[in-house]
């Protein structure tokens, strides 16, 4: 093999092009099929010539902000995913992608002439166009959920829609709006890098990354050029004498390899410095090599040799290859002080190695119908996290939940972990034991009890580690906790807890609401029926009563809207009224409780606790008033069965939170050592909790607990502070306690 370092420039180009670079030369028909039938001999040259010609003429006089002729951009577009050897159906695609948006060419136009494949691409590809990602956060989200069910349908369409932005962000200077060229360059950091990423395309996502980065922080990255620049002119050919050394140590070894450095991409250096705090001095791996090697076992050999031969940063060593990551990348990691006592990273892997690490999905694209080595039983590991979209789109989750679980799955980097048969489970940093449950099976997270980490028992938020071995100890009868949402990491296990509390809840809800409703009806002398509640169902666009039902239980839907829908003449209706919200003022507070009839003594259910936020119920007590509790107290259990009972539609007023301080009682457990119990109270200070009252209930020589009553202003704030407590290294547990001895707030009367 050729042993020199090759000048593949690692494909630079100038990240910020000059304005003076406009009206090149555009590539012709030939050189862009010369370049498709290089690596696919058998392509369709005729296909690809119609679709030059087609969109040449369909863009016609079209120019862009740069002074190119507009059919410039799809013809650069077609350019780079022919770095990436895409397949022919692709390449026409990248050439049409703007002809449906831009020209007077229609759908049904491309699917005559080039055939419904391409036609549904070059239309997936339109409507991702149409997207701004970047906008307020509703339509941000929603828009996201629809680009990954375009991409899921057809992986092509992302790699020609990264192509374009790639092409877009290579001339984004040429945008005269600063805001519109921040707002381009921000979407490409917060969404078309990472996916680029996410995909293997680790090249691609670089390139993105730095030009976002030039636009976004210019003054850093020109601080970080003009330092390499200064560093390179003062140490002359460092990274081909380092680089010769490295091959020279292999061929002595009878090693036949490909070496070439390079100095990491300013954007690469600049979170380096951002993360570890640190200034350019301190930094010191700038500098990146890769050995290409034949196969497998020279990977590992050339690993030994160089380790040998310098020495090895501890801790540093990452091997890819027996435990690839899940976009299919694999390669050895290591960093040694080498041959010039510079401190230097080493990445060593297989051409094929080289080939996925640089494009990534693209790279297995041609081979799509073939079934790899790359996962266990012939799956590609670079679809897994698309499959995972596909399952958290078929869910029905709000496009929010969506957003937000897909955009943890696109930014956290990854650990390995086992499970005690061996196989390997990668997870995003930071998962947990109830994450890893959730990953091997739905079923094993439902059911979850505890978990053992290395043969140890761990509570179940502690974060697990590269390497670790995962036993999972489930029940038959357990079920989810709504406080795993608190501290679970990935967007499949949060799905899955909120789908199953749902599911729990609703019928709880369907049987609180249907009592309610009765309530509410019989107060002014009507019968509930299906028949009425039905009829609502249609007005508010649900399908069926028991919606209705469940809405009135679960606090989205107050009976007395319901029953003004079956008997809207009510509204108008001024002593009927009276049942209207009424603001209570108690003790120069004004507490705001929605539901509660004027003169109607009240207070806060001593078993639960209500904070403003939880779902409330209010009970009509004979001889104590109104007493609310949370919609998941034991109490309405017994209450339904009391006939003496009196149910109320109660819920908190709009600003129940500002109508002063809550008390909220805590039981902490904390490791018994010295300072562990001020780590904890710092944690509550920090997050806005003051501290009303304290004591210890329990010690043994490995933990103590306490009790501690906290000043919070609603529900919202508690579990701020029971978040901040879950994640101090000193708390071991954190639950909320509902006692009768926690102090209450005093009665009203309205």
């Amino acid at each position: 093999m050729n042993a020199s370092p090759q000048p593949d420039k690692d494909n630079v180009v100038p990240l910020i092009p000059p304005r003076a670079r406009s009206r090149r030369k555009l590539m012709r028909q030939t050189e862009l099929v010369d370049r498709v039938k290089a690596y696919d001999p058998e392509a369709d040259e005729a296909l690809l010539n119609r679709a030059y010609v087609y969109a040449m003429k369909a863009h016609g006089k079209q120019f862009r902000a740069s002074g190119d002729p507009y059919f410039a951009h799809p013809l650069e577009v077609a350019a780079i995913l022919t770095e990436l050897k895409l397949d022919e159906a692709t390449i026409a695609t990248a050439l049409l992608h703007d002809t449906i948006e831009d020209t007077v060419a229609t759908y049904d136009d491309i699917k005559e002439n080039f055939g419904k494949e391409i036609a549904d691409l070059v239309d997936g590809v339109t409507k991702l166009t149409g997207l701004e990602v970047f906008s307020e956060r509703t339509k941000q989200a929603e828009n996201f959920r629809k680009l990954m069910l375009a991409i899921t349908g057809d992986i092509r369409v992302l790699l020609v829609k990264l192509a374009d932005r790639l092409h877009n962000m290579r001339t984004l200077g040429f945008i005269k709006t600063p805001e519109k060229r921040r707002r381009i360059a921000q979407e490409t950091f917060d969404v078309y890098a990472p996916l680029a990423g996410r995909i293997g395309m680790q090249h691609v996502r670089e390139e993105l990354e730095d030009l976002a980065f030039a636009e976004l922080y210019p003054e850093a990255r020109k601080s970080i050029v003009a330092r390499l620049d200064r560093m390179d002119s003062s140490r002359g050919k460092l990274i081909d004498r380092v680089a010769d050394q490295i091959k020279r140590k292999l061929a002595e070894n009878n090693l036949e390899c490909w070496v070439y450095g390079r100095a990491k991409r300013p954007f690469s250096i600049w979170r380096k410095l951002q993360d570890k705090k640190i200034n350019f001095e301190q930094l010191s791996d700038v500098f990146a090599f890769r050995v290409i090697v034949r196969n497998e076992p020279d990977c590992y050999r050339a690993l030994g040799i160089l380790h040998l031969s310098w020495q090895a940063v501890p801790a540093r060593f990452k091997d890819f290859i027996s435990t690839p990551k899940p976009n299919g990348y694999k390669s050895l990691h290591t960093t040694l002080i080498g041959p010039e006592r510079q401190r230097v990273e080493v990445q060593i892997r297989t051409q094929d190695m080289h080939d996925v690490a640089e494009r990534g999905i693209a790279a297995h694209w041609r081979y799509r119908d073939i079934k790899s080595d790359t996962g266990e039983g012939g799956e590609n590991r670079a679809y897994e996290w698309l499959r995972e979209m596909v399952d958290l789109l078929e869910q029905g989750n709000t496009a929010e939940e969506f957003f937000e679980q897909s955009r943890l799955n696109l930014y956290q980097d990854q650990v390995f972990c086992f499970t005690p048969k061996g196989d390997l489970i990668p997870l995003p940093r930071g998962a947990t034991p109830i994450d890893f449950a959730y990953q091997v099976h739905t079923d094993l997270g439902h059911r979850t009890l505890g978990a053992k980490v290395n043969g140890t028992p761990v509570p179940l938020y502690t974060p697990l580690r590269n390497g670790d071995q995962v036993e999972i100890i489930s029940g038959k009868d357990e079920t989810p906790s709504p406080l795993w949402e608190q501290f679970v990491v990935t967007g499949r296990a949060r799905a899955e807890i909120r789908r199953f509390l749902r599911q729990q809840q609703r019928g709880e809800h369907i049987k609180l609401g249907r009592k309610i409703l009765e309530k509410v009806f019989s107060d002014e002398s009507f019968s509930l029926t299906d028949k009425a509640v039905e009829g609502v169902a249609k007005k508010l666009g649900l399908s069926k009563s028991e919606d209705v039902f469940a809405q009135v239980g679960g606090g989205a839907l107050r009976g007395r809207e319901v029953l003004e829908a079956v008997y809207p003449e009510l509204k108008t209706d001024p002593e009927r009224r009276k049942r209207a919200l009424v603001e209570q003022p108690v003790e120069g507070k004004r507490i705001s409780i929605k539901g509660l009839t004027g003169g109607i003594g009240y207070h806060l259910g001593t078993c639960c606790h209500p904070l403003p936020g939880d779902r409330i119920v209010g009970l009509m007590m004979p001889g104590e008033g109104a007493v609310i509790h949370t919609i998941d107290c034991a109490e309405l259990e017994n209450a339904q069965s009391n006939p003496d009972v009196e149910w109320l539609d109660v819920a908190w007023g709009t600003h129940a939170a500002e109508m002063g301080p809550s008390v909220a009682r805590l039981k902490v457990r904390v490791k018994n050592a010295a300072g562990s119990l001020g780590a904890a109270m710092t944690a509550i200070g920090n997050a806005g909790g003051n501290i009303f009252n304290m004591k210890t209930i329990n010690r043994n020589p490995l933990f103590f607990d306490f009790q501690v009553d906290v000043v919070v202003r609603d529900v919202v704030h508690l579990q701020n502070i029971v978040g901040a407590l879950r994640v101090n290294e000193v708390v071991d547990s954190v639950d909320r306690v509902r006692e009768p001895e926690q102090a209450q707030e005093p009665s009203a009367s309205t």
